[in-house]
């Protein structure tokens, strides 16, 4: 069986001490939300745009506290499907997470191709029509189905660079802004000033921001996954991810105040390429502000690739374990990558974003950035349900507790912003999280229709505990 197999292996090299988790941790977080979100959020309540971000960051330290509590109690590399199998134990409550996280990989990466193709299109100064952002859009997806094809591994090395660079980013959008501010070029009036859209009431405006803004807060949870890699886990993983959190909070809080400040809400509100906007606006005739829109599409264009190759992978971990039909575990016999996952994954992106793309009432990076965080969201609401659970097994090592409060408060916070009439969400993204997770479950009926007429013994439920 899967757990006899598994003490046959080595155990997996730890080189992650709290530096590199650190840089892991913020890495994950910053990315396509920031970059592409804060035009949007500002649409939703106006020059309060920091809010949003500030409450979404609330919302992410809930959850984080019982995700630390469970990474340092269960220090492996399968993070929520994990958890939820040692809770529940139901295989097709464990299959239906696993399948929810891979979904909000491909979502990500989807909204990420909108983000990129916008600010391609900026960047190299072509017209940025419906036609030009989709056929931009496509074409970059393929790309990352290439890359993703040939195999690139994911060294610690390279993260911490990829990380230097998107931090880069931000930080030369600060530093732009506050030679702006110095020289009188900023209105502070408008960041206290609320303007909500029409037929809504401050709340709901709040509420269905910050669901969007979650987007730009999600990642912290995919460091779970380097529990195996890391020194001493038990030890530095919760102050590592609070001071992750914490700076990427600090770097929104601030962008979204200075882009505020600088740029009136009508330009903001809805705007595609809101940093890059803001730095023209504050610095138009400084050279090194044609830098912004290639390193957004260096961030963008790295969530996207990092994205697709986990929901690949874990796609292609599921189909190897028995859980989904065999033909999504074939491996290229000389580049060694998971090419049909690949491509099936692939495929449902790039159909994605054509049929987003149709829609011009809602931009594609709204729409599907905010599918994912409603995907996720509904994982957290688990993940903080099975800590309350897991309360009744003990483990022989220390590990980091969270007060009983916070789970509770976690879960319900979460399942609010899931809900349709709290958050305010566009009822498209419950449509295609919906349709993700009927193709999961029609291919999971297939694949247990296909043990029993060929009476194959069916997935061991153990098997979730090594997918990931």
């Amino acid at each position: 069986m899967a757990v006899a197999e598994t003490s046959t292996q080595p155990e997996l090299k730890r080189v992650m001490g709290p530096k590199l988790l650190l840089l892991f941790v913020v890495g994950d977080i910053l990315g396509t939300g920031i970059y592409a979100l804060t035009g949007q959020v500002a649409a939703e309540v106006g020059g309060a745009a920091w809010l949003p971000f500030l409450i979404a960051f609330g919302v992410a330290f809930l959850t984080a506290c019982s995700y630390l509590e469970l990474v340092t109690k269960y220090p492996q590399a399968a993070g929520a499907a994990l958890y939820v199998h040692k809770a529940f134990g139901i295989h097709f409550v464990t299959f239906l997470v696993c399948f929810t996280v891979m979904s909000s990989g491909i979502t990500s990466a989807s909204a990420a191709s909108g983000a990129f193709a916008s600010n391609f299109a900026i960047g190299f100064g072509l017209p940025d029509g419906p036609g030009t952002i989709l056929i931009i859009a496509l074409a970059f997806m393929l790309l990352v189905m290439t890359v993703n094809f040939r195999g690139v591994g994911e060294s610690v090395g390279l993260n911490v660079v990829l990380t230097l660079i998107e931090l880069s980013g931000l930080l030369l959008v600060i530093m732009i802004s506050v030679f702006a501010i110095t020289g009188g070029a900023a209105d502070f009036s408008r960041v206290v000033a609320f303007d909500t859209p029409d037929g809504k009431s401050i709340f709901l405006a709040i509420s269905t921001a910050t669901s969007l803004a979650f987007f730009a807060m999600v990642g912290f949870e995919d460091s779970v996954n380097m529990a195996e890699e890391t020194k001493n886990p038990s030890k530095i993983f919760p102050p590592v991810m609070f001071t992750g959190l914490g700076i990427a909070a600090v770097l929104y809080v601030v962008v979204s105040i200075c882009a505020v400040a600088i740029v009136p809400i009508g330009e903001l509100a809805g705007n595609a390429t809101p940093l890059v906007t803001v730095v023209q606006t504050a610095a138009p005739d400084f050279p090194i502000s044609q830098v912004i829109p290639f390193i957004s599409l260096f961030a963008v264009g790295n969530s996207a690739l990092i994205n697709m190759m986990m929901a690949s992978r874990l796609l292609y971990g599921m189909s190897k374990h028995g859980v989904l039909p065999a033909f999504l575990s074939k491996v290229h016999k000389t580049r060694q990558t998971p090419w049909a996952a690949i491509l099936f994954t692939t495929a449902i992106a790039l159909g994605l974003t054509a049929y987003v793309s149709m829609d011009t009432s809602n931009p594609l990076v709204i729409l599907l950035g905010g599918t994912t965080s409603l995907l996720l969201l509904a994982v957290f609401a688990v993940v903080n349900v099975c800590v309350l659970i897991l309360r009744r097994d003990s483990v022989d090592h220390k590990h980091f507790r969270t007060p009983t409060v916070i789970p509770w408060i976690g879960a319900v916070v979460c399942v609010y912003l899931v809900l349709p009439f709290s958050s305010g969400r566009p009822v498209d993204q419950y449509r295609i999280a919906g349709v993700l997770l009927a193709i999961g479950v029609v291919l999971w009926a297939l694949t247990w229709f296909f043990h029993k007429r060929t009476k194959e013994p069916a997935p061991d439920t153990s098997d979730f505990e090594q997918i990931g």
